[in-house]
């Protein structure tokens, strides 16, 4: 009897469904999808929620004997400490620099490319170029770099290219000023194939109609591109660009790791591998957290302020 009575309340005409009432009809409708969602839910759950409990060893002067619990508080002793090193400047300026490296070429790299692609009207030729840029996505970074170190060896490839033109051989890998272009250079042949993919499916979802009224107006493929094409898939490069705002300072640490080495730390050491250095070869624990923490406040702050501007002056936003 009080189910039934339930059920005719709830279906009673105009009255407001609680959200306790909403959630349960929403998950018996869509239980399968919920259950999909599980694992996902658990792996952020463990690797990713439930660490932020180690957080609080930044504000602590950590002892494994003590454990996290019991180990002095500290305060803000250690971002003090950061702030006030000799290392601070070199490596927020070469994460900086590198991080705006990144939005410059890296970013708007695939951005260009799905556009070459979309104009590509021979399917062969299309298909080919778009398997050959996405293969260096899923090479392993170990591989990568290895490559780069047999490619720029003194006696490498590149090198011997050099010399064939009468040049003389550069140390690419133990120049400090060649580093960067290394990195971002990597970085756009590994991820500008994958990165267009997101693009060109943003480009099948406009109106075909449009280029044909644009063709009848007299607009030739360039202006096409340019006045239907990109403000087309504007909304999809906006979020992208927020996310990658988001992670401006969180830079591919590993690469650099495997890259670099104590000759050119002038330009590749980062703070992600200066955390390294402190956290796992020092056992500074307390200290390459608090690096760590202010590295993560830093990239939220960026992401809470890309969406705010995004959401001012235009109709795109993460929430």
């Amino acid at each position: 009897m009080q189910l039934k009575e339930k059920r005719k309340r709830s279906t009673v005409p105009g009255r407001k469904e609680s959200f306790g009432e909403r959630a349960v009809r929403d998950f018996r409708k869509n239980s399968m999808i919920y259950l999909m969602l599980l694992p996902v839910v658990a792996f952020y759950a463990v690797f990713h929620y439930g660490p932020l409990y180690g957080l609080q060893i930044a504000f602590k002067n950590f002892s494994a004997g003590l454990g996290i619990w019991n180990s002095p508080w500290v305060g803000f002793d250690h971002l003090a400490d950061f702030f006030n090193g000799f290392f601070f400047e070199r490596v927020v300026s070469n994460t900086i620099i590198l991080g705006l490296y990144d939005l410059i070429f890296v970013f708007p790299a695939s951005i260009i490319l799905a556009l070459l692609l979309n104009e590509v009207r021979h399917r062969v030729f299309k298909r080919t170029v778009q398997s050959i840029t996405y293969i260096p996505h899923f090479i392993s970074v170990v591989v990568v770099v290895g490559m780069l170190v047999d490619f720029l060896a003194v006696d490498g490839l590149i090198n011997h290219l050099i010399t064939y033109f009468g040049g003389k051989p550069i140390s690419f890998m133990r120049l400090p000023e060649w580093f960067r272009t290394i990195y971002i250079s990597s970085a756009i042949w590994q991820g500008v194939g994958w990165g267009s993919i997101i693009y060109l499916a943003a480009m099948a979802n406009i109106d075909p109609s449009l280029y044909e009224a644009a063709k009848v107006d007299g607009a030739g493929r360039w202006k096409q591109a340019l006045r239907i094409t990109l403000p087309g898939i504007m909304p999809t490069v906006i979020i992208l660009f927020i996310l990658r705002i988001g992670s401006f300072m969180a830079l591919q640490d590993e690469k650099i790791l495997i890259m670099y080495n104590p000759v050119i730390y002038e330009t590749a050491d980062v703070i992600g591998t200066y955390v390294y250095r402190k956290g796992i070869l020092e056992a500074s624990y307390s200290f390459s957290t608090a690096v760590g923490l202010f590295n993560s406040v830093i990239n939220f702050g960026l992401l809470i302020g890309a969406n705010f501007l995004s959401k001012r002056f235009t109709d795109t936003k993460l929430w």
